[in-house]
């Protein structure tokens, strides 16, 4: 009795790890995937922003340490 237990469990356990790969399978068939050109416009546009932000990033940095040198060395 135990022993049939146990059976089920992994035999369910294996049916839903199946399925699990079917479903991932099926649904990324539905996916639109991006052409070449929106990739390289995309990747651009965020290495763009990147910059961007790093520059804001240094230019607070910088600007914050001035003052702070500026207060507190005198």
């Amino acid at each position: 009795m135990a022993d049939n237990v146990k059976v089920s469990k992994f035999a369910n356990a294996r049916k839903k790890f199946v399925r699990f790969f079917k479903d991932t399978r099926s649904e990324l068939k539905k996916v639109i995937w991006p052409t070449k050109q929106q990739m390289v416009n995309n990747t651009l546009t965020v290495l763009f922003f990147c910059l961007v932000v790093g520059i804001i990033i240094w230019l607070v940095d910088f600007g914050l340490t001035k003052v702070l040198e500026l207060t507190l060395l005198k």
